[in-house]
């Protein structure tokens, strides 16, 4: 009964937004822009980290190439037949799928022009892998229990599979581009810290999606261990990325990296199935964006 009222009183607050600023706000949340903005942000707070700009094209491709990804995968027909009732973002994307596939096939062209301006055959090779990690995620490739199925049905392996694509995208990627070997300790320290602050965001969406995967047969660590497991290891994930700290990051710095994990804690405690959409799209999505402003506070 508290999740149902939880949820009334979240869709009150939504609908006190003036008419206007929440379809805007709607558009720009729904078509992923703020999650485009976020991996093009994260890269960036990569390259501060080593005092480096981030080069236009790169940050382009990153963002449109994300854009992509998202918009098609929101496009998909399986997104819709699912037995679950829509939620506001669903329907949002329904009713604006065709402006969706074309947002995917615009962004799809501008992230093509980027990469042909700025690739080389290491960042080719790299990006291969991670191309077919994003294209596989949706599609049936997987035959487990006599049926095909995509990545994202493999049991608990969902926010992995999530967690290393935006940690490689924005942590290994920059480094290639700046020769930093991956192996080194500071890149892996790097890629670790980013890998577990995602990983612990992705919890905080498999407790959005906790009946629609449920009802689906997607098994989640909400679904499978209830949802506050899911939180305590959320928070340990979170523990963990706090606890790979590059030598560089010191002193007042060291406050300025840990605030995006205090955000996402605060995140994971508040969360609950019931919360309205802007809870996930504007701030779980939105907190994303926060490393880039710590790395840009160091500088400061």
């Amino acid at each position: 009964m508290s999740s149902v009222n939880s949820s009334f009183s979240s869709d009150e607050l939504v609908q006190r937004v003036p008419r206007g600023l929440k379809q805007v706000l709607d558009a720009i949340l729904y078509s992923n822009l703020v999650v485009a903005a976020a991996a093009a942000s994260l890269s960036w707070s990569t390259f501060l980290f080593w005092r480096q700009p981030l080069p236009p094209r790169l940050g382009l491709f990153i963002f449109s190439a994300t854009l992509f990804l998202y918009n098609l995968d929101s496009a998909l027909p399986y997104k819709y037949t699912r037995p679950a009732l829509l939620s506001g973002r669903k329907h949002w994307m329904l009713v604006h799928r065709k402006a969706l596939l074309g947002l995917a096939a615009a962004s799809l062209a501008l992230a093509g022009w980027a990469l042909w301006a700025e690739a080389n055959l290491p960042l080719l090779v790299f990006l291969g892998h991670l191309a077919a990690v994003a294209v596989f995620y949706s599609l049936p490739v997987v035959r487990w229990q006599n049926k095909w199925r995509s990545l994202r049905e493999v049991p608990l392996l969902k926010g992995f599979l999530i967690a290393y694509v935006w940690a490689a995208v924005s942590v290994w990627l920059p480094a290639l581009h700046l020769g930093k070997p991956l192996a080194s300790p500071v890149v892996a320290l790097l890629f670790g810290r980013r890998f577990f602050f995602i990983l612990a965001l992705t919890f905080v969406f498999d407790i959005r999606d906790y009946t629609k995967d449920r009802l689906s047969g997607t098994h989640t660590f909400p679904g499978l261990l209830g949802v506050a497991t899911a939180k305590l290891l959320a928070l340990l994930a979170l523990l963990v990325s706090g606890l790979l700290v590059p030598a560089a990051i010191a002193g007042p710095h060291l406050v300025w990296y840990t605030l995006p994990l205090g955000l996402a804690a605060l995140l994971v405690v508040f969360a609950r199935e019931g919360r309205s959409d802007y809870y996930f799209a504007l701030l779980a999505d939105g907190v994303m964006l926060t490393p880039f402003l710590a790395a840009y506070g160091t500088l400061m």
